[in-house]
C-alpha cells in the first residue's frame, strides 16, 4: 500500500466496497436472530451483538487495505491506527438504528465516511434492508442510484415537512419533546424514523425538507451530513457552530434562517 493520501473517490470506492460486505452481514444477522449484547447511555440505548461484529469486520477490512490509517467507531472508539500519521480518518457507525433494527424495522443502515487531515471528503450511507447507496464526495455532488441528488426547493417553513430525533436520556426526551410540541404548529408535520444518518440522506433528495436534532455524535452524521452538504443542503449548528453534539441542522439556503431561529427561540440546543 501507498502511503500518499487517495483521492476522495478513491476513497469512497473503499468505503463503499467496505460497507455493502458490512450491510450484508447486519443484514444476515438480523434473519438469524438479534439480541440485545449491552446498553449504554440508558437501558434504552442499547448495543446488539451485530453492532459489535459488523463494526469489528469494518475495522478489518480498513486495516487491510489502509493499515496506517485511523478509525473513529461507536462500538470500539478510536483504533491505534494511524500513529505514522497518514492523514486519514475513518469514521464508522455499524448500525445507524439499532432499536429500528432490534424491532425489525427497515430504517437502518451502514455508514462509513472518510476524513482527511479533518474534513471529511467521503461518505456512504447503505440501507441495509433496501439496498438504497447514498455516496458524495467532497466537491463531487451527492447521488443515489446514478442520479445526482438536489435537495428540496421549499422556500416557506410551514410548508416544510421536518424529520428529528430524540435522545435516550429521559430529561433530554423531555426537553426535546417540549421542542417539538412548539415547533409543530409552525411547520408542515413532523417525522421521527429513527436513523440520522438516513434521515441526512432522505433531506438530501427532498423526500423530507430539512432535519435537525441535539446530541448527534461525529458516526451518527459524518457521511449522512456530506451527502446533505453535497446536495445543496446547508448543515451547521446554532449561531454560526458547526454541526455538532449541541445541534445538527440541515435545510435548503431559503429555510435555514427561519428554521435556525425557530429553534433558538426554543433552546433546542438546550436542556441536559
Amino acid at each position: 500500500m501507498t502511503s500518499s493520501v487517495p483521492t476522495p473517490q478513491e476513497l469512497l470506492k473503499i468505503a463503499t466496497d467496505v460497507a455493502r460486505d458490512a450491510a450484508d452481514t447486519a443484514y444476515r444477522m438480523r434473519a438469524e436472530g438479534v439480541f440485545v449484547a449491552a446498553t449504554k447511555t440508558t437501558v434504552t440505548d442499547v448495543v446488539t451483538a451485530a453492532d459489535r461484529a459488523v463494526e469489528r469486520q469494518i475495522l478489518d477490512a480498513l486495516a487491510t487495505l489502509r493499515p496506517d490509517d485511523s478509525v473513529l467507531g461507536e462500538e470500539y472508539g478510536g483504533s491505534a491506527a494511524g500513529e505514522a500519521g497518514s492523514g486519514v480518518r475513518w469514521i464508522v457507525d455499524p448500525i445507524d438504528g439499532t432499536v429500528n433494527y432490534l424491532y425489525g424495522l427497515p430504517h437502518c443502515a451502514v455508514s462509513v465516511a472518510a476524513e482527511v487531515d479533518g474534513e471529511v471528503v467521503a461518505g456512504v450511507v447503505r440501507n441495509l434492508y433496501t439496498g438504497e447507496e447514498w455516496t458524495a464526495t467532497a466537491g463531487g455532488g451527492a447521488w443515489r442510484a446514478g442520479e445526482r441528488l438536489r435537495c428540496s426547493g421549499e422556500t416557506d417553513l410551514g410548508q416544510a415537512l421536518v424529520a428529528t430525533g430524540f435522545g435516550y436520556d429521559p430529561r433530554r426526551r423531555a426537553h426535546q419533546a417540549r421542542v417539538v410540541a412548539e415547533l409543530i404548529p409552525h411547520v408542515r408535520d413532523i417525522r421521527r424514523l429513527g436513523a440520522a444518518a438516513l434521515d441526512l440522506c432522505l433531506a438530501a433528495e427532498g423526500r423530507v425538507d430539512v432535519y435537525y436534532e441535539k446530541g448527534l455524535a461525529a458516526w451518527d452524521h459524518a457521511a449522512g451530513a456530506l451527502v446533505a452538504t453535497e446536495a445543496g443542503l446547508r448543515v451547521a449548528g446554532l449561531g454560526g457552530l458547526p454541526a455538532g453534539p449541541e445541534l445538527l441542522i440541515a435545510a435548503p439556503p431559503a429555510l435555514f434562517p427561519p428554521l435556525h431561529d425557530r429553534l433558538a427561540a426554543l433552546d433546542a440546543a438546550g436542556g441536559p
